[in-house]
């Protein structure tokens, strides 16, 4: 089945409220999940506090916020997003991502930018520890026994002990198993240096491709390093990230833009067009077979995610491509991917 999502971005807005009716909008249609990005520069309440206010307001679909690896402590980043996985009931992911700019750095003082290899490998490095992390508790660790007044097996706490390049972490958790397990973990793997720890961490990987035969490369590329790195490459699901600006028409806003594919920009593969078009072009590549499914960037978001709900989701569901209902109640469960093992369950601590 195809998988829809969309990014929630709103620069010049700084209160939560606005978020919370666009996320119903995507969930009223189905979506599987919404993003909203982030980075040290930005003004306004960060994204993991946003999509926290979201989730009692929403039922299903999921909420992935940025939380860059690079001046954060592992140990926190881990913790805060399995609560977002306590608070929205098993629909948290985690979009990975990397602060590059000396500006960002100049905020915590500690050190200087770094190049995007050595940033890519210490974000590697965060998002095996945070597994871990999230393992050091087994799923029924929490006893809570009044009679004997345990709170916790301690047997099931796990120390992780990892030593990185950059940092160590002992461990356990200080928060329980979130309820997926893991949450599910999203990396933008169009730039290179992105793209092996997309293909050993990822459960979602976005491409910013303007074709399709450039999103194919990118994809059999990206399942080759899961394969390399013992994982199933069916268990990685590639979804095309699009900027798109669906205008006022029904079709294509002008010949061979929109119904003839995105057009490479500054800002990543812009389509402008109508809903329908919009629509074309993701049967088309879907049944190709070259994604698994597209993540949309809107340009207005009030404006394109309504159109996109209304018109594009309207006729692929119609099509027989995309869901009517979610059959699950989890991000997981929504993307077809099972819940993770415990790598620690059945040792002694």
């Amino acid at each position: 089945m195809l998988h829809l999502a969309a990014a929630l971005d709103q620069p010049s807005v700084h209160d939560a409220d606005p978020y919370v009716a666009l996320a119903r909008l995507a969930e009223h249609g189905g979506l599987d999940f919404v993003t909203l990005d982030d980075t040290f520069a930005r003004p306004g309440p960060d994204a993991l506090s946003v999509l926290s206010r979201i989730a009692p307001t929403t039922g299903r679909i999921g909420l992935v916020p940025t939380v860059t690896t690079t001046h954060t402590e592992p140990f926190h980043v881990q913790a805060a997003v399995a609560t977002l996985d306590w608070v929205s009931r098993g629909r948290a992911g985690w979009r990975i991502e990397v602060s590059r700019t000396e500006g960002e750095a100049r905020l915590f003082g500690r050190r200087h930018s770094a190049p995007a290899d050595a940033l890519w490998q210490e974000a590697d490095e965060v998002a095996d520890v945070a597994a871990r992390l999230w393992d050091s508790w087994e799923d029924d660790a929490e006893i809570r026994d009044e009679a004997t007044g345990r709170f916790i097996d301690r047997d099931k706490l796990h120390h992780v002990d990892f030593t990185g390049s950059a940092f160590s972490v002992r461990g356990p958790s200080i928060v329980p198993r979130p309820p997926q397990g893991h949450p599910v973990r999203v990396i933008d793997a169009t730039d290179g240096p992105a793209r092996r720890t997309a293909g050993r961490h990822a459960d979602v990987a976005l491409v910013r491709a303007a074709s399709s035969a450039q999103a194919t490369a990118v994809r059999d590329q990206l399942r080759r390093y899961a394969a390399e790195s013992g994982r199933d490459p069916d268990e990685l699901r590639v979804l095309a990230s699009l900027v798109v600006d669906l205008g006022d028409g029904e079709y294509a806003a002008e010949p061979g833009h929109g119904g003839g594919g995105p057009r490479p920009t500054a800002w990543g593969p812009l389509y402008r067009g109508g809903p329908v078009d919009l629509a074309e072009l993701i049967t088309s590549w879907y049944q190709e077979g070259t994604v698994d499914g597209f993540h949309l960037v809107p340009t207005e978001p009030r404006r394109d995610l309504e159109r996109l709900v209304n018109g594009t989701v309207a006729l692929l569901q119609h099509r027989g491509l995309f869901r009517t209902f979610y059959p699950g109640s989890t991000l997981r469960e929504h993307l077809g991917l099972a819940r993770p093992a415990n790598q620690y369950a059945g040792e002694t601590s």
